[in-house]
């Protein structure tokens, strides 16, 4: 049956406006997205279909323009809609961290950058700079790489640092194997550029390590 013939009780819309955007399930959430369904399914039941189709809605939003596409009750104005969306979100969270103390904030630092990172199918190494106060100049991607490696030149990042006068730095890459346990390798990396930063009175705050549904955070283990 269509969704404006729902009962009130069931409409995802008069459902957020009542109790709250976490009142609502995934297929809800995606069905005020989508906002309608097809001839043979309402948009509820379209949206179940989905999240049973893709098997998540991270892989969902991953999927590329044709995979999206190529789903009925999809197309590319609903794809473009997708990412403008997961784009404001990013640059909301950017803005956050930008007006305030990142410091503070290890939670919307964490979704900040799983945002930059999680759907990322080869390795990436971002920098955010901050300013003395802990708030953030420039986010940067400075190397990226295969699926399991990316070269980091910490030369590379100090200049960038010096360029942006940054007092301080948090790092992040991703795990495209989904496992964000860090590796040896990361662990020596992050001793290399602690100690090139330390030569200009540059501090590194954190290296967060994003993975499938989780972030390791360097300072939260101890390690700096």
């Amino acid at each position: 049956m269509p969704s404006k013939c729902l009962p009130d009780a069931l409409m995802p819309r008069e459902k957020l406006l009542s109790h709250g955007p976490q009142a609502l399930t995934n297929a809800e959430l995606l069905a005020i997205f989508l906002r309608t369904g097809t001839a043979e399914m309402n948009v509820l039941a379209l949206s179940d279909h989905l999240l049973a189709e893709f098997g998540s809605l991270r892989a969902l939003f991953a999927a590329s323009a044709m995979t999206f596409c190529s789903h009925k009750g999809l197309g590319n104005a609903k794809y473009v809609q997708l990412q403008a969306a997961l784009e404001l979100s990013q640059r909301y969270l950017g803005e956050t961290l930008a007006r305030g103390d990142a410091l503070t904030s290890p939670t919307q630092t964490k979704l900040y950058l799983t945002s930059l990172l999680r759907h990322r199918s080869r390795e990436a190494f971002y920098v955010l700079f901050l300013d003395n106060q802990h708030r953030v100049i420039a986010t940067e991607l400075m190397f990226e790489g295969t699926i399991d490696s990316a070269s980091v030149y910490p030369r590379d990042v100090l200049k960038r640092a010096m360029d942006h006068h940054a007092a301080a730095l948090i790092l992040a890459h991703n795990h495209p194997s989904g496992v964000a346990e860090p590796s040896q390798a990361d662990r020596r990396l992050t001793q290399k550029l602690v100690e090139v930063m330390s030569l200009v009175d540059v501090r590194v705050l954190d290296h967060f390590v994003v993975g499938d549904g989780e972030v390791v955070s360097f300072a939260e283990r101890g390690w700096l």
